[in-house]
């Protein structure tokens, strides 16, 4: 069956990445891979990796929603899977601290029509997203052996796969599976500390919804229990200010960087 390009409601999306109920929290988590491509170079695998996104959708009008959540991604040893706290560079053979993704939050508003690949018993919904923008690193002398780039420059592309039926049952909130497919191409990590090197990360990572904090995997539910409980639910309210990136984090956190200490740094509720 050859699938058919449809414009779906704001609502479908919604019910697809989130939640028609706002007092829900939902949980999307994927586990991936992450490779080296350098010019001429052998493919090397560096790091395994384990994440979370876990999202809130609140009305604003009819057909409008604000989407609000936070994430998480851990960089996990590429043949033991334990989490790594330090990682030694293979080019640079210096040692570093790892920081894990906590982008907290992670928003946006959900409105008008999504296309979406309608193929039978499933619909895919694919979006490829090509973010450039000005470096902010850059601009600071001290983040010159971590992220000299001017630009900021990544590609990510996103496909979601639910039953079409669940699209359609006006009686679910919240569709009843989804597949992820996630790849990304971006820049090296400025906790990595490769400067001016040539080359990209590529990310190729899989997922699904999972129904609460006791189906993810036990190193997600031990941080989150232990030290970052804030991950337990999205925020409540739509928060002002600008998404957190890993390229902010780093800026914001880069003294707890160079003392070495331990990655995600705890916060505490901000609504």
């Amino acid at each position: 069956m050859v699938a058919q390009i449809q414009e779906l409601d704001a609502l479908h999306w919604v019910k697809t990445r989130s939640s028609l109920d706002p007092s829900q929290s939902t949980f999307l988590m994927w586990t991936g891979k992450i490779y080296s491509f350098i010019p001429t170079e052998k493919r090397k695998l560096l790091f395994k990796i384990l994440g979370l996104s876990i999202s809130r959708c609140i009305p604003i009008a009819e057909g409008s929603w604000y989407f609000t959540s936070r994430e998480l991604t851990y960089y996990l040893d590429p043949e033991t899977g334990e989490m790594l706290r330090k990682w030694e560079n293979p080019w640079t053979g210096e040692i570093v601290p790892v920081i894990h993704v906590a982008n907290n939050p992670v928003q946006g508003k959900f409105q008008g029509k999504f296309p979406a690949h309608v193929e039978g018993d499933t619909t895919t919904f694919v979006f490829d997203i090509f973010p450039t923008y000005p470096n902010l690193l850059a601009e600071d002398p001290k983040f010159a052996e971590y992220s000299p780039y001017a630009t900021y420059q990544a590609a990510e592309l996103f496909k979601l796969t639910v039953p079409t039926a669940d699209l359609f049952n006006s009686e679910l909130l919240s569709v009843s599976q989804l597949r992820l497919s996630w790849d990304r191409i971006g820049q090296w990590l400025p906790w990595m500390k490769m400067g001016d090197r040539p080359g990209n990360l590529i990310y190729s990572a899989t997922g699904g919804k999972v129904g609460g904090l006791t189906e993810l995997p036990q190193l997600l539910q031990d941080e989150i229990n232990n030290r970052i409980p804030l991950y337990k639910q999205a925020p409540k309210a739509y928060l002002e200010g600008e998404d957190m990136t890993s390229w902010l984090y780093f800026q914001k956190h880069f003294q707890a960087y160079l003392a070495g200490e331990i990655f995600p740094i705890p916060e505490t509720e901000d609504f």
